[in-house]
């Protein structure tokens, strides 16, 4: 799991591509997108308290499958190109792999560096997604990782919308 994780920070497409594959992967990226999302809610202990370590646990868990899920639908009904041949289950391990650079969030608990923190891993997280995307639409051609940028930017703001959803049911997570 260790070198899969190294190979999804650096963006290896070869990683994705082995962990689409690997149907046995499914527990790995659960515990990837576990370990990230604890990892954001003790760098955000200064803000949130301990409450924030299981809301980020929750809404990271949530949000990945739901994250998925669009991603697939956006992917292979909107946006496909003809070697597209994907599922769930390959966007779930693919994007879990790819929330990797979250792992740094615990350095957040440095004070002075709190917000460059979840800039930079925000935006690696971001890069680690469209790779991740890119490999499980099979998105080979040149333009794949604009082609994977355009459903990860039509699938965001969905996502937003029933993140913004979910905090008017549960409450605001003070960040």
């Amino acid at each position: 799991m260790g070198r899969r994780m190294w190979g999804a920070a650096m963006l290896r497409a070869e990683t994705y591509e082995e962990v689409e594959a690997d149907r046995s992967a499914n527990l790995q990226a659960f515990g990837v997108v576990l370990l990230s999302s604890v990892s954001a809610g003790v760098g955000s202990l200064s803000n949130s308290g301990g409450a924030g370590i299981l809301y980020a646990i929750a809404a990271a868990l949530a949000g990945w499958w739901v994250w998925a899920y669009l991603t697939y639908l956006v992917g292979t009904r909107l946006l496909p190109v003809a070697g597209t041949r994907a599922d769930h289950g390959e966007l779930l391990r693919t994007i879990g792999f790819s929330s990797t650079p979250g792992l740094f969030f615990v350095l957040a608990l440095i004070a002075p560096l709190a917000s460059f923190v979840f800039v930079l891993c925000g935006i690696w997280m971001l890069a680690a997604m469209v790779v991740a995307v890119r490999q499980a639409l099979d998105y080979e051609a040149a333009g794949g990782t604009l082609r994977a940028l355009c459903v990860c930017a039509i699938g965001f703001p969905i996502y937003v919308l029933l993140f913004a959803v979910s905090l008017l049911i549960l409450g605001p997570w003070p960040l």
